[in-house]
């Protein structure tokens, strides 16, 4: 049970029902009216939100601050705690390019990293030898709200565009700096998606543009000194279910424009010999086929599922003759080895693949053909391939940490297969992963299947029932949440708690068909496994039940939602960030962001009377009913364009006006974020300190002020 002392009466949302007949079946939502008329334009002016709306979120605002009013200071100690665990001017090591080598770095009590560059093979320590290019904490003085976007620089190391978000809405401006004067120009481009890829002289540089809508559907061609309303059309997507992403070449000869949604791509490319050409087609969009460029001098190299390729393959093909009917197989699909992503340099080909649910790097000699592979002997752990800014290297980086292990920077010479430890993640105030255990086992779901969970607690934490236990889950969108490691949970783990993280369905932990499994009509498996998560957290003795908070984010919130209907008794509490809980209503709006983009995700009710009865079937907004619901602190971000801020408004108030129980149902909304919440480092801290307050408060462990 919670341990929450008397509260006063929680905010009460009026009823204004409003009824929605579609397929002869009527709904009724006694919450509509919390969602702004003119959403578009509050998420760039949220001043304009109406008063009602304001007033009730900040009532809202007004009772979790209450409910919570005992553990302020202790959620300034967790603060503490968690912000000594970072090294406060920490900065990456330098990837080399030309006669540079670029970085980013923080200073201390920073929020935002700074840009740097120093010569190629300057000493990154010495910070002497740093210029800065671009200070976020100076660009964002002020704000509220700022998140630093993209920072990319020309060929011929003189210019660099850079983006950036004020108001949590994802609406991104664009800016040209001069890296000599360290000055901006005067082009400024509004309402992009935050990305640009120069042309190879730095004269010019193509970007997406967001419409009204925050769908990224058109490319532009900018030629500096010329005005936003000067710039060409490139491409325009027409179908309002794809999104339109750029890429370039480490050889800088082509742009490519990316036309996806979650299962379909579609590639076009621009010689950059030409760049007034049109866009060539490599392949034409074809349902449920991906694929993915990367070139390679005379060739491209690309990953695809096509020709049932579930785990996918690669393939290569001249890039004089692109097109599939050119395709030709150089690594082969194996069922239930998943390829991940793939880089191309002058000598390897270089993949990462994940099999068994562990993932590795392997290099290929493109020459020989002869092949190896970068892996380690943890239980779980995570790898992430950043391979390298140039084409013609030997050379390419790597990361690898593990729930105990903080995270490791490594070059690797794929010629030699030498490691060259670069950088170890430091922890200011102390760590020593000897004094933690991680462990991986198995959850039966309904069906049979394993479901892998991930666990990291102390040596000296009792396994016999009464510790509590974090379960964090996600389960959408084909990723996977790796076993990595997380100086911030130590605080719970710390005090006892075992933390978990589900490797559900929905995810590609286990190969492609993991994802599958846990979409669209299989979307209930999702639900049904981080059940089983739990179960065996208890069968094993690591937790027991009413002793487990659950955790999720996003599509990890719909999962919050959907294990509080089907199984509010198991859980102390639940914690649902920016949650999309109100499926079912989204999903049938085809003016919301994401909407017509996500229909092969979850169904298209609109069109389908079977996909409007299967997501009513689970929708946690859809189906809150008479039971006594456990704690639960919800989080929305008022500028949130992924998940609206009403979402969980509407969810809150459903709940409390339904539940049977006595546990506080709690809103937050950040009335000067979106979907990431906080844009500062330290920023997010305070809102991972609620959360972990409430987790230990819910499971009796907060210590009170």
């Amino acid at each position: 049970m919670a341990h929450f002392k008397p509260l006063p009466d929680a905010p009460k949302a009026a009823k204004q029902p409003l009824e929605d007949t579609r397929h002869g079946k009527t709904r009724t939502d006694d919450y509509a009216w919390l969602r702004a008329a003119d959403w578009q334009k509050m998420f760039k002016d949220p001043a304009i939100l109406e008063k009602g709306i304001r007033d009730h979120l900040e009532a809202e605002n007004a009772y979790m601050k209450a409910a919570m009013a005992d553990t302020e200071a202790f959620q300034k100690t967790l603060f503490a705690e968690m912000r000594g665990r970072i090294k406060e001017d920490d900065s990456s090591v330098p990837a080399k390019d030309g006669p540079y080598a670029y970085g980013s770095a923080f200073r201390t009590g920073g929020e935002q990293p700074y840009f740097y560059r120093i010569p190629r093979d300057g000493d990154h320590k010495d910070v002497s030898l740093r210029t800065i290019l671009l200070d976020g904490d100076h660009e964002g003085e002020g704000k509220s709200y700022f998140d630093l976007g993209s920072f990319d620089h020309t060929t011929d190391h003189g210019r660099a565009l850079w983006s950036y978000d004020d108001k949590g809405s994802e609406f991104y401006t664009l800016k040209v700096r001069d890296l000599e004067s360290g000055k901006d120009l005067d082009d400024v481009l509004e309402n992009t998606g935050g990305d640009g890829v120069w042309a190879p002289d730095g004269n010019s540089f193509f970007y997406t543009e967001v419409d009204e809508n925050h769908r990224p559907s058109k490319v532009y061609h900018h030629i500096i000194g010329t005005g936003q309303d000067e710039d060409r059309l490139v491409y325009e997507e027409k179908d309002p279910g794809f999104f339109v992403g750029l890429g370039g070449s480490l050889l800088d000869d082509f742009i490519f424009i990316e036309i996806h949604d979650h299962q379909t791509s579609e590639v076009r490319i621009i010689a950059t010999a030409d760049l007034d050409a049109t866009p060539e087609l490599v392949a034409e969009r074809e349902t449920s086929v991906e694929y993915d460029l990367c070139e390679g001098g005379d060739v491209f190299y690309i990953l695809t599922n096509e020709g049932g390729a579930k785990d996918f393959k690669i393939m290569e093909t001249p890039v004089t003759a692109p097109q599939k009917a050119n395709w030709r197989e150089v690594v082969p699909h194996q069922d239930g080895r998943l390829i991940l992503a793939h880089m191309v340099f002058a000598r390897h080909l270089v993949w990462l693949e994940r099999a068994g649910g562990l993932p590795r790097i392997v290099v290929r000699d493109r020459n020989s053909g002869e092949e190896h592979a970068i892996a380690f002997d943890e239980e779980a752990y995570a790898l992430g391939l950043q391979g390298a800014s140039e084409y013609d290297t030997d050379v390419i980086r790597f990361s690898y940490s593990s729930m105990t292990t903080p995270s490791q920077l490594f070059d690797y010479d794929m010629a030699t297969r030498e490691r060259t430890l670069l950088k170890t993640q430091e922890v200011p105030s102390g760590h020593d992963p000897e004094e933690y255990v991680t462990r991986r086992i198995q959850a039966r779901a309904e069906d049979g299947e394993l479901v892998p969970v991930s666990l990291v607690y102390r040596k000296d934490t009792p396994l016999d029932g009464t510790a509590p236990a974090l379960l964090y889950g996600y389960g959408a969108y084909g990723i996977t949440i790796p076993a990595s490691f997380s100086t911030n949970c130590l605080s719970l783990v710390d005090r006892g708690f075992v933390y978990a993280i589900a490797h559900i369905r929905g995810g590609k932990d286990k190969g492609f068909a993991w994802y599958e499994n846990g979409k669209m009509e299989n979307k209930k498996n999702t639900f049904s496994d981080f059940i089983a998560a739990a179960d065996a957290l208890v069968a094993e003795g690591y937790t027991s039940y009413g002793n487990i908070v659950a955790q999720g984010g996003s599509a990890g919130g719909m999962l919050m939602g959907a294990i509080a209907n089907m199984a509010p008794e198991k859980f102390a509490g639940i914690i649902a960030a920016v949650p999309f809980v109100d499926v079912l209503t989204t999903m049938l709006d085809d003016t919301l962001p994401l909407t017509p983009p996500e229909w092969n995700e979850w169904g298209n009710p609109i069109a389908s009377e079977t996909a409007y009865d299967y997501i009513a079937s689970y929708s946690p907004y859809d189906n809150v009913a008479a039971k006594p619901y456990p704690a639960i602190l919800a989080l929305a971000g008022l500028t949130d364009p992924r998940v609206t801020y009403w979402e969980p408004a509407k969810w809150v108030a459903k709940l409390r006006d339904h539940t049977t129980g006595s546990e506080p149902i709690l809103l937050r909304t950040n009335m000067d974020a979106g979907h990431g919440g906080a844009s500062g480092r330290f920023q997010r801290l305070e809102e991972i300190a609620l959360e972990y307050a409430f987790a230990l408060k819910v499971a009796g462990k907060a210590e009170e002020a």
